[in-house]
């Protein structure tokens, strides 16, 4: 897909849709879906890790410390080590997007 035609998907965007497919309240559907993602954060957050199976694996990784290098000066700079959010791609995805002829990168 090249870049002209890429679109963004909004929550509103999804929310309209789920409403629509399940024949529900748009309301109802809309506090589902944000108390869905309030949980994830929460569970990330308390560095728990969350399995979807065959959806994928979001889970809390630490990078360490490093020296990194300005490009501009050459100056060596410290880096802090920092938690990260890691995101593994589950089986069924993966083999429904390789149909769409999209490459899974890890």
């Amino acid at each position: 897909m090249s870049e002209s035609t890429r679109t963004t998907t909004t929550k509103k965007d999804l929310i309209d849709r789920i409403a629509e497919e399940t024949n529900q309240k748009r309301t109802v559907v809309k506090m589902t879906v944000q108390s869905f993602l309030d949980n994830v954060i929460k569970e990330l957050g308390d560095g728990r890790r969350l399995e979807f199976r065959d959806f994928g694996v979001f889970e809390i990784r630490e990078r360490a410390a490093r020296v990194a290098q300005n490009p501009r000066t050459l100056e060596r700079v410290p880096v802090p080590a920092k938690k990260t959010v890691k995101f593994k791609i589950g089986r069924l995805m993966r083999e429904a997007l390789e149909e769409h002829e999209i490459e899974i990168v890890e």
